[in-house]
């Protein structure tokens, strides 16, 4: 990948288009997205199903591949990269958390984490990032001995372990009750504090986007606003 200067920033877009070819014809999932991400930002991406949002997410993240458009990440275009320099950059440089869980049941808390610290170059320890997500005290824990928000505070300690540049949030909150939501969400935005990680965050919940620097609003595969927050609520303040 050839490099370029973007100084200051995690990404730069530019005129990013995802086309799919379905039995009904083509479908623009992105249709010449262009968005600036600074290096730190917590943004929340809002739209309805199909508006784009994940597509984008997946993008960023190394998981598919633009039609059209650049995705400049540290100076260079993910857009031109091979698969080996993306398996090496969701590998270095990127953390998933997903809506569903997807621990591992025969395995601990500490166990589920060391699946990634096991393959990561320079990771937290697994009762390090357990302990920053606040279960310090459940590492010995099996999935099924946990609640869905502490499940889900293990996917943010195994996706953070790897000290991820930047973190990828697709519905984090999305199966559980607004108690537990807001603890998950709690432990995101000290890990994002703590690790200065970019993190960027798909919901349907437009509550989440208080606790966002930037609220970013998709419809048809395009950008349709970009809300900047004066001031950010925290966690615990908000209300679904």
């Amino acid at each position: 990948m050839q490099r370029q200067s973007t100084s200051g920033l995690a990404y730069h877009v530019r005129g990013l288009t995802r086309v799919y070819a379905t039995a009904g014809g083509e479908v623009r999932a992105l249709d010449g997205v262009d968005l600036d991400i600074g290096r730190g930002e917590i943004l929340v991406l809002l739209g309805p199903s199909g508006s784009g949002k994940s597509t984008l997410l997946n993008i960023l993240g190394g998981l598919d591949r633009p039609s059209a458009g650049q995705v400049v990440f540290d100076g260079r275009d993910l857009a031109e990269a091979s698969d080996r320099e993306l398996t090496l950059y969701r590998r270095r440089a990127v953390g998933f958390i997903f809506q569903f869980f997807n621990l591992t049941p025969s395995l601990t808390a500490r166990e589920n984490v060391e699946l990634i610290t096991e393959i990561a170059e320079d990771p937290m320890s697994p009762a390090e990032a357990l302990a920053l997500v606040g279960l310090g005290d459940r590492m010995d824990h099996f999935p099924a001995e946990l609640s869905g928000g502490q499940q889900q505070r293990v996917a943010v300690a195994r996706a953070i372990a790897k000290r991820p540049e930047v973190l990828f949030c697709d519905e984090p909150t999305g199966s559980l009750d607004s108690a537990s939501g807001v603890q998950v969400l709690e432990a995101i935005v000290k890990v994002a504090a703590e690790t200065r990680a970019t993190v960027m965050m798909v919901t349907h919940n437009a509550a989440i986007g208080a606790i966002a620097d930037r609220v970013i609003r998709f419809r048809d595969g395009k950008v349709i606003d970009i809300a900047v927050n004066a001031s950010t609520k925290a966690p615990s303040e908000l209300s679904w």
